[in-house]
């Protein structure tokens, strides 16, 4: 049987940057075996399969990564709200709306709005921010082959941090150790073996154009360096509210990542504290269409 798909690059304005994604529009049918081998065809860091909705939303939206299932992330939501208005499912797309998506984490609102020839689209977080386990310095050091001294621990220390879906948060002194961070596998072994997946987003504060620099790796998840994390930078922003003022409101960030993989990306993410708790944590950018296609499964 024959499934039509759209490959999109996300949070990008230029094809070939941001973060591949591909999307099939229509998967009523496939087997949970089926996408995930689908999934490892296509080898995006995830690829998504848009169902009918069983719970009242717009639609149902499941990702698979290369290895496994997951209940959420950042880029393919904001890719396929983007593929999905772009194809017309949503009607004709004037004026801003929102669609919100069935997925394993919870609701997922993604709010569109046509920015030119194109759609701009951000999604809200499914949960708010929780804080887990803390990591050594010297190991997380270890695992991405800087020294002690490159990790920076005065914001926070080495930390997982989810709103959806959970990432070890590790802040760097500058562009040069993030520039020179690399894989060591025995080290991410180590801190799987702490209880921590070790899918490390890893920043550093810029003073250019951008307020953060990022980079994340996830070797155990079938992808060695991503070059755009929605879910992670989403995190993030909640990460960085939680330690910063103590004052009520929404801060927004503007994160760079992918410069290193040669696929440049742009995130907008901004989170709210309210009475000293994150209560909502967002990201968003813009999407291009690269190609489409039908894929035969058997």
């Amino acid at each position: 049987m024959r499934y039509r798909y759209f490959m999109c690059d996300v949070f990008t304005g230029s094809r070939f940057g941001g973060n591949q994604l591909a999307v099939l529009p229509e998967a009523k049918g496939l087997s949970d075996r089926q996408m995930q081998q689908i999934a490892r065809e296509f080898n995006f860091s995830e690829s998504t399969f848009v169902l009918p909705a069983e719970q009242g939303k717009d639609r149902r939206v499941r990702i698979f990564t290369p290895t496994r299932e997951i209940p959420f992330a950042g880029h393919p939501n904001v890719g396929t709200a983007f593929v999905l208005a772009t194809i017309g499912a949503f009607g004709k797309v004037d004026a801003p709306i929102t669609v919100t998506f069935e997925e394993k984490a919870g609701p997922v609102p993604v709010s569109i709005r046509r920015l030119g020839g194109t759609f701009s689209c951000e999604l809200s977080a499914p949960e708010r921010l929780s804080l887990g386990k803390r990591i050594p310095a010297e190991m997380v050091a270890t695992a991405l082959s800087v020294t002690p001294a490159d990790i920076v621990t005065t914001t926070h220390p080495p930390q997982t941090a989810s709103v959806g879906l959970p990432f070890l948060m590790v802040e760097l002194k500058d562009r040069s150790a993030l520039a020179k961070a690399r894989v060591n596998a025995a080290g991410f072994d180590a801190i799987q073996a702490q209880g921590v997946l070790p899918d490390i987003h890893m920043y550093t504060k810029s003073g250019d154009e951008f307020d953060i620099r990022a980079r994340m790796f996830a070797p155990v998840d079938g992808v060695p360096e991503d070059p755009a994390t929605g879910s992670a930078n989403c995190a993030l922003a909640g990460l960085l509210r939680y330690y910063g003022p103590a004052t009520d409101g929404i801060a927004s960030w503007r994160i760079a990542q992918g410069v290193e993989m040669g696929r440049p990306s742009v995130l907008e993410a901004r989170a709210e504290k309210r009475g000293g708790a994150v209560v909502a944590a967002w990201v968003g950018g813009t999407s291009v269409m690269v190609s489409e296609g039908t894929i035969e499964v058997e």
